[in-house]
């Protein structure tokens, strides 16, 4: 059960206000280890000899480690405490980045991939429930802005930061597929260490529930918010997969500092993006979201069909965009509609169904990609997209 916020304890409230920040930064460090191999897959490619195809494979092991823990444990933190959830999660991101630096073949690759979906798939759902409790500590009778704003920068932020910090060591540093995970290992031990200083807000029930794997519990409102998101990881699972391999092979521009910032774009429209959607009115968020990435497709189709890149990076840009609002819009929605004991588990319910979006999208485009060009694939990946967002459009008007 959640701790009720503390009242007249100034020094507890400072040090939830610390903690707020903190748990932000591990969040955001943890997030921005999963996408460091968005820029570095070419490179891969070219020293192994990858096809688009196991790229798109390799991205799919990760996005399965994901929902295996949000199956498994990303809503035991509701009775065994966030802390208790946040360091073996980071331990598993840390033997992630021994395995990348120790084993680089694709075996390895491989392994540490399904390392690092594990691990942020147990972190996930629990540091955004833990950044809400923290909020309402530090300021018990606040506006949940502050939560939102920052635990939507922390993930999609970290999630671009990853893809360009990985991208900038590639371009300008030796040993480019071990550098960013030497770095990255520091990161994440600072991380272990600031976790170990930040109080719990969670208390051990009197009488522990019965472990089962999460349940998947949507509907009404809550399946189309969900849908919502299933369709902004989409989005964001093309841009960390075979998007930076087009920006090299299909539109000429090798650089592995431009295939990080590709990938930082997009996500950083979404993080700008969720920002100032709180001077929306919360009934229109969903629809804008829906508009905007949809908008964001069709730009993206012009750009692959024209070869630009300058029009592929607007695209990817507005699509980010309206991907960020739409998963904001899930993200609110469900914290606040669930009870303080199961928040845990809705927000490790909506996880789960986004990352299946970040899945099945990529491992058909994949797929597709066997039989005929990246370009023609991506561009049968932008209609389907296009025609999912039109069915969900439809359903949230019923």
């Amino acid at each position: 059960m959640t701790k009720p916020a503390p009242t007249g304890a100034p020094t507890g409230s400072a040090r939830h206000g610390a903690a707020f920040w903190l748990v932000a930064v591990v969040y955001l460090v943890a997030l921005a280890f999963s996408t460091i191999p968005a820029p570095l897959y070419p490179l891969y490619q070219a020293a192994d000899g990858f096809s688009s195809f196991t790229v798109t494979v390799v991205f799919a092991v990760y996005a399965v480690g994901v929902i295996v823990a949000l199956l498994l444990a990303g809503h035991i933190s509701d009775w065994v405490g966030r802390r208790r959830v946040l360091l073996p999660a980071l331990a598993l991101e840390i033997a992630a980045g021994v395995l990348f630096l120790a084993w680089p073949s694709l075996t390895g690759l491989l392994l540490a991939r399904f390392l690092t979906g594990l691990g942020v798939g147990m972190l996930t759902a629990t540091a955004t429930a833990y950044l809400l409790e923290l909020h309402t500590a530090h300021r018990p009778r606040a506006a949940g802005t502050r939560f939102e704003v920052v635990s939507a920068a922390a993930n999609l932020g970290g999630l671009g930061a990853g893809t360009l910090v990985a991208g900038f060591l590639a371009q300008f540093v030796t040993a480019p597929l071990r550098t960013p995970y030497v770095v990255f290992l520091v990161l994440l031990a600072l991380s272990v260490v600031a976790v170990l200083s930040v109080p719990e807000t969670v208390t051990a029930p009197a009488v522990r529930p019965k472990y089962r794997p999460q349940r998947v519990r949507l509907s009404g409102a809550s399946l189309v918010a969900a849908a919502g998101a299933f369709t902004a990881f989409a989005v964001f699972g093309l841009f960390t997969s075979l998007a930076p391999g087009f920006v090299a092979a299909g539109l000429h521009h090798p650089s592995r500092l431009l295939a990080g910032f590709t990938a930082f774009l997009v996500f950083g429209a979404g993080a700008a993006a969720q920002s100032a959607a709180g001077l929306l009115p919360a009934a229109k968020r969903f629809s804008i979201g829906l508009a905007a990435q949809a908008s964001g497709l069709v730009v993206l189709a012009a750009g692959m069909v024209a070869t630009s890149l300058w029009i592929f990076l607007a695209g990817g840009a507005i699509a980010g965009a309206g991907a960020g609002i739409l998963f904001k819009s899930a993200v609110g929605r469900i914290a606040a509609a669930a009870p303080a004991a199961e928040r845990g588990a809705a927000l490790a319910g909506l996880f789960l169904v986004g990352y299946a979006g970040l899945t099945v999208p990529v491992l058909g485009l994949g797929v597709a990609t066997l039989f005929v060009a990246s370009t023609t694939a991506m561009l049968w990946f932008s209609v389907l997209l296009l025609a999912g967002l039109g069915a969900i459009a439809a359903a949230s008007r019923r």
